[in-house]
């Protein structure tokens, strides 16, 4: 798999949760500046392939790389400061603590050649979140949530961003929002991978897509090429 101009890379991973064998030699690649979707059923594999990349579950095979770093076996802290960031499926936002108290926690100076991420621009781009700036986080409606959920890792000023199930329990109108948010951020040059159960969502969105199915990727390519054929789509993702 050739690793140039790649942001994030897996190659060959196998990840067990004890004696569950979850991955097997799952390949992908993050162009640097695109968004990577991630597909397939529950228990395809797709959340545990973000624990593997942050960190949280080390592989028992293969490597993981962010923009040519080894990173296997790293721990969560040490990835995170090499500029990947993850807004977690549930959000796990904190919930005793202020919006900005939230988003304050997560502040790290920006790279360089990155986006610089202040509260300034996170309450630019999430206006809600500066209004609520004072609010506990744990009063905020769910939605509010996803906004800062997404504003916290963006205060890292990440070079990749991870999103987990980013639409999972929100209302249209706020899946609409958080999805424009995402092309805005992709527009920006961020370098996205998006995991979500909603492919339709995923299709409208991404530069590249990679489908797992029980642990394996068994397709991967261009929206428009997946799509001109649906029948596998239909075949590993059921309706699309």
């Amino acid at each position: 798999m050739a690793n140039e101009g790649a942001a994030l890379t897996l190659h060959e991973v196998d990840a067990f949760y004890g004696d569950s064998h979850v991955l097997h030699r799952v390949s992908l690649r993050l162009g640097e500046g695109r968004l990577l979707g991630l597909l397939g059923r529950n228990g395809a594999g797709k959340s545990t392939s973000m624990n593997v990349i942050v960190g949280l579950l080390p592989p028992r095979h293969g490597e993981v790389a962010v923009y040519g770093t080894r990173v296997t076996g790293r721990a969560p802290e040490a990835i995170a400061a090499l500029g990947v960031a993850l807004v977690p499926q549930g959000r796990r936002i904190f919930r005793s603590l202020t919006v900005r108290e939230n988003l304050a926690v997560a502040a790290r100076r920006p790279r360089t050649g990155a986006l610089h991420w202040t509260l300034d621009t996170v309450y630019t781009t999430f206006p809600r979140l500066r209004e609520r700036a004072k609010q506990i986080a744990g009063s905020l409606s769910g939605g509010e949530q996803q906004m800062l959920a997404i504003g916290r890792a963006l205060m890292s000023n990440p070079r990749v961003l991870l999103m987990d199930e980013p639409s999972e329990g929100l209302a249209p109108q706020i899946v609409a929002e958080v999805m424009a948010t995402i092309r805005t951020l992709k527009e920006q040059g961020l370098s996205i991978l998006l995991v979500e159960q909603n492919a339709k969502l995923v299709l409208a969105v991404a530069d590249d897509i990679v489908v797992l199915n029980s642990g394996r990727v068994v397709l991967e390519g261009a929206p428009a090429e997946l799509t001109r054929d649906g029948a596998d789509l239909r075949q590993h993702l059921g309706v699309y």
